[in-house]
């Protein structure tokens, strides 16, 4: 036992990232799970837009947009500017919406802010735009 705290001691630095990161990941966890927001892969974002026609929403900055390009047909509203805009959503609150990324972090806080904000049937890509990619599913250049 004295050794192990020895080491803690003597590796502190390694120890406090390692509890930050779990931090992290268990926080992330926590408000998935308290919100309950369901996470899809791309088939499942598909077959949630064929059959219920949900709204792609594209959380992406900007410059990532121009990066990579977007899926067809998605709504781009950046993260840090959804609270302000929810309106241009222009879709009810009992649709779906099935929020993106590029892997999936900020969309899964946009869904949040989403549902806090009434929506009802709100999704998370899980993996975002890079497990779309993966697929080889179609993306916009434009």
């Amino acid at each position: 036992m004295s050794q192990f705290v020895e080491f803690v001691v003597n590796h502190w630095i390694l120890w406090s990232a390692f509890f930050v990161l779990l931090g992290l990941l268990l926080g992330g966890e926590i408000q998935r799970r308290r919100y309950g927001i369901p996470q899809v892969g791309p088939n499942q974002a598909i077959q949630i837009l064929n059959r219920d026609g949900a709204l792609l929403l594209d959380v992406r900055e900007d410059k990532e947009l121009a990066e990579t390009g977007r899926i067809p047909n998605a709504r781009h509203i950046p993260l840090g500017q959804l609270s302000q805009r929810l309106a241009e959503l222009k879709t009810g609150k009992d649709k779906p919406v099935v929020a993106y990324c590029r892997s999936g972090s900020r969309s899964n806080k946009a869904a949040t802010q989403l549902r806090k904000a009434g929506y009802t049937q709100v999704y998370n890509l899980a993996g975002g735009i890079l497990a779309w990619e993966n697929a080889n599913l179609p993306l916009s250049r434009k």
